[in-house]
């Protein structure tokens, strides 16, 4: 019985994929103002995000993760962590390129900048919200009726 459990156990680290495979092996037959749209697609497929801003930008992922040691329990640990941002002119040109691996991520330091909140009494939101924040603390308009009954008197 011993036997039989300890033969199926796999030495080989089960490795999860997403995104596209070989990104970095793939990204090397893209030339900059040379290769087009078709091009990008044949070589890569189907991007995994356009850029939500600029419509000429193609952003392609690559991730693997394995099991941890057993000490860790098998959390899953990320062995490859790849993008490759593409920015491609009005004529469907690819026109730069840029490859980012996990080393270079890592190389990245966050920065301490703060982003303040600056809102104002006066804006529609805030209106809109408080009027949103009196309908569901008097769904039925009762204190209005009350308070208006009470100044009637």
């Amino acid at each position: 019985m011993i036997l039989i459990t300890v033969s199926n156990c796999a030495p080989k680290k089960v490795i999860k994929h997403h995104g596209v495979p070989f990104l970095d092996k793939k990204q090397n037959n893209l030339v900059v103002n040379e290769s087009n749209k078709n091009d990008i697609k044949k070589i890569l497929g189907k991007p995994s995000t356009i850029s939500k801003f600029d419509n000429d930008v193609w952003i392609y992922l690559e991730r693997e993760l394995t099991q941890s040691e057993l000490l860790s329990f098998g959390k899953m640990k990320i062995v490859k962590n790849n993008i490759l941002v593409l920015e491609i002119n009005e004529y469907g040109i690819l026109t730069d390129k840029v490859f980012y691996d996990i080393k270079s991520m890592n190389e990245v330091a966050p920065t301490d900048d703060i982003t303040n909140i600056d809102y104002k009494k006066n804006t529609f939101i805030y209106s809109f919200m408080s009027s949103m924040r009196q309908k569901i603390n008097d769904p039925l308009g009762t204190r209005a009726k009350k308070s208006q009954e009470i100044s009637q008197r």
